[in-house]
């Protein structure tokens, strides 16, 4: 999960609250949020990021038109890519499922490039491997590491800082 446009982690919160009353979606732990400056989008404005393990009785395809629905709901436009957004929800991995279709990719075809996405799995997970690689979280996060992208750890109970410059 990530936004920078207002409250970030409120931003976070309200999209794992929605998740957790959405049928067939169970959601279990939660990392701390963090801290990363924009990598592959056109804006200035930092995101906050944090990642979340669901127990889910959906497949891929089910649960990802959740998530777009979610992030709807939430002020989200898909139509203008590389933008900044009040929240971005990506699929990451479906247990060790490995899926090619067009509108949906698993594992996320960047996650082993993200060190924002990364380091909040590595939090929840850092054993767990990533099948199209092989490699544990843990070890793709060692890697992601040198690419220099910046980013700290926060916490849920820090005042919200506002994602939007």
């Amino acid at each position: 999960m990530g936004a920078n446009l207002g409250a970030g982690r409120a931003n976070l919160l309200a999209a794992w609250q929605r998740l957790g009353v959405t049928p067939g979606v169970t959601p279990g732990r939660l990392s701390r949020p963090w801290r990363s400056e924009p990598v592959g989008v056109a804006t200035a404005a930092w995101f906050t990021n944090a990642a979340g393990e669901l127990l889910v009785e959906l497949g891929p395809e089910e649960l990802l038109a959740i998530l777009l629905r979610i992030e709807a709901e939430l002020g989200r436009d898909r139509v203008s890519q590389g933008e900044d957004r009040p929240i971005d929800l990506d699929l990451l991995l479906h247990g060790e499922m490995i899926l090619d279709l067009p509108h949906c990719r698993v594992p996320h075809p960047a996650l082993a490039r993200r060190r924002f996405v990364l380091e909040p799995l590595r939090e929840l997970a850092p054993e767990l491997v990533e099948p199209r690689s092989g490699s544990t979280i843990s070890r793709l996060a060692e890697l992601a590491a040198g690419s220099g992208q910046k980013l700290a750890p926060l916490s849920w109970q820090q005042e919200d800082i506002l994602c939007t410059p």
